[in-house]
């Protein structure tokens, strides 16, 4: 298993490379985050170790332009940054993981071993049906470059449907995933939906999401 290591701190970097080493990974170490971009462009790596405070590129922008290239190889991001907003950061922007510092070094080997079972899929920071786009963390829609404006519930069940293009979900998934709940009246997704189609859908004569008669709805992958 190929791990890249992108630490500006080099006796920390050398300590993950000897204590990963130890456990069976071969790892590469980069110090800066150009250098750590180019490497992860260019290697086969299972997954990377990425910190977030880096001379050149900072992680976030690392992760950022990995994902924007639709490169999904997993990314641990491992920072002193603590606070809530600073996570809340890395996983909007595509990371898999993140891990402040100091850490347990046998909570990193588990959740590195862990990304690796689930492998590289697909993790993009805008989520898009032809030029349907949505950004889960500048919370925007935008329907050929249109700005939408939609309520809280209203851009959940679109960032919802469009985490699972072309699959037909029932009114009970979609209340547990977005009202959080199975006990709201299943009616309420309608009403929804409802809102939702006149919202991007109708202005834009389109047909994105579907009724599947008896069965629930799909978003339509080319947008409609």
């Amino acid at each position: 298993m190929r791990v890249l290591v992108v630490e500006d701190e080099r006796r920390m970097a050398a300590a993950l490379r000897r204590g990963l080493q130890a456990e069976g990974f071969a790892v590469d170490l980069a110090h800066d985050g150009e250098d750590g971009l180019h490497l992860a462009r260019e290697g086969d790596y299972d997954v990377v170790v990425l910190d977030i405070m880096l001379p050149g590129l900072s992680g976030y922008k690392v992760c950022e332009r990995l994902r924007a290239e639709e490169n999904w190889v997993p990314i641990l991001m491992l920072s002193a940054k603590d606070g809530e907003y600073d996570l809340a950061d890395g996983l909007d922007l595509g990371a898999d993981d993140y891990l402040t510092k100091p850490f347990s070094y046998v909570v990193l080997v588990a959740r590195l071993r862990a990304l690796m079972r689930r492998g590289a899929r697909r993790r993009p920071a805008v989520l898009r049906a032809g030029d349907l786009a949505l950004d889960p963390a500048a919370r925007t829609v935008t329907r050929g470059g249109v700005p939408i404006e939609l309520t809280p519930r209203e851009f959940g069940l679109l960032e919802f449907l469009l985490r699972r293009p072309g699959e037909v979900v029932s009114k009970t998934e979609i209340l547990e995933h977005v009202w959080d709940t199975y006990d709201t009246d299943p009616n309420v997704v309608e009403v929804y939906v409802g809102y939702l189609r006149r919202k991007i859908d109708v202005p834009f004569g389109r047909n994105t999401v579907r009724t599947v008669r008896g069965a629930g709805y799909r978003l339509a992958g080319d947008g409609g």
